[in-house]
């Protein structure tokens, strides 16, 4: 039986050519025409002044997190409902996690929650907030657009404005996002907007990762970080620094990818229509949350359990397999993950009660009309006999 994967790359396009051109002119690596045009792209599309384009969505985490000048003995408050990738680059920046719980409305970190707590646990430091328990100074805040929905940036700046923090946003799934107004991401006034291009993603360059502002000096700061901190032609470095830089052979497939961005969200879009009408007919399914209200770019999309017997979603899954479609458990909390069992973390209940009750179903902008009747049928034949 042929399976119906999640999520997999549309290759459809000029990704072909660009490859050949970049083999023709031997650009293969980190310098070419293409990872200038990528950068562009990125900026444009997410409403900033610059980018950098990088080797990975958790580099690119991690490298806003430097650029701003975040690191050891800081906190960044983030939400427990994510993947992994999102308290690693964190770490990976020298600073600890706070993790917070997300609201069961919108499942996004829940703001006025995080304002509690920073009233409850910290006072006034020189910049951000010193959390009275550990010592540490809170910086930042970590906004993830879950399944590539946006949320109320503006709150989460208005929250950062009243405690001296800064705003780096997860957008890894929410390229091609936008606000409420339809306005561009980096309308918001946030400090950085981090994507990732995994093969999984709308976007994907096979792997990579961006960063987005409008500050310029920090794009610089992640450009000289991530490229070994060469100063000159010559092999002079002034800082301690990483090779995170994106080739030019990923940059060329995201400048192709991006070419056909408003076909890819738009097939994201009809999918997660068609999710949409099939909770509709179970009294015991919902759709997926926007947060607010805002739109999304349904990076991933399907159905939530909202019945009182958590059984029965790993039956649903074991018999969503058999069908031949790829249903796995959801991101498993960070709270939940052995790296972080002793991180600072502060109620966690809305995480907890839904994470193993979300069933993201095949969306890859390339699935046919023949392969999303067979999901929705398998889905109806188990909701419509319980």
């Amino acid at each position: 039986m042929k399976r119906i994967p999640l999520a997999v790359p549309n290759l459809a396009g000029d990704e072909a050519q660009l490859l050949q051109d970049c083999i023709t002119s031997t650009f293969v690596s980190s310098v070419g025409p293409f990872v200038d045009e990528f950068e562009d792209q990125i900026a444009r599309v997410s409403g900033t002044a610059s980018s950098a384009v990088l080797s990975s969505g958790t580099v690119a985490l991690q490298m806003a997190f430097e650029g701003l000048g975040i690191g050891a003995a800081d906190l960044v408050m983030m939400p427990s409902l994510t993947f992994i990738a999102t308290s690693n680059s964190i770490k990976h920046a020298g600073a600890d996690p706070w993790i917070v719980d997300v609201t069961e409305e919108g499942w996004a970190l829940d703001v006025e929650l995080c304002r509690a707590l920073l009233e409850a646990e910290t006072i006034p430091a020189e910049q951000g907030r010193k959390h009275v328990q550990t010592g540490k100074t809170v910086k930042a805040i970590v906004p993830v657009l879950i399944m590539g929905n946006s949320v109320d940036l503006e709150a989460y700046v208005q929250l950062a404005t009243e405690y001296d923090l800064r705003v780096v946003v997860d957008a890894a799934a929410a390229i091609g996002g936008a606000l409420t107004d339809g306005a561009l991401l980096g309308s918001a006034n946030v400090d950085a907007i981090c994507y990732s291009f995994n093969g999984n993603k709308t976007v994907t360059c096979g792997g990579g990762g961006a960063v987005a502002s409008n500050d310029e000096v920090m794009i610089a700061r992640i450009k000289h970080l991530s490229s070994t901190g060469r100063v000159g032609a010559e092999y002079d470095h002034d800082v301690v620094a990483y090779n995170f830089r994106m080739t030019n052979v990923q940059a060329a497939l995201g400048v192709a990818q991006l070419r056909r961005l408003d076909d890819f969200l738009a097939a994201k879009a009809k999918i997660a229509d068609a999710y949409d009408q099939l909770a509709n007919r179970f009294a015991e399914l919902s759709t997926f949350p926007l947060s607010d209200g805002q739109p999304s770019a349904h990076w991933f999309s399907g159905v939530f359990y909202t019945g009182d017997d958590a059984g029965v979603c790993g039956a649903f899954r074991d018999h969503m397999q058999k069908a031949g479609v790829d249903l796995r458990k959801f991101w498993k909390p960070i709270h939940l993950q052995t790296p972080y069992k002793d991180a600072l973390c502060s109620r966690v209940d809305v995480s907890d009660k839904i994470w193993e009750r979300i069933f993201p179903l095949p969306c890859s902008t390339g699935l046919t009309e023949s392969e999303l009747a067979t999901v929705i049928t398998a889905a109806e034949d188990f909701w419509g006999s319980q």
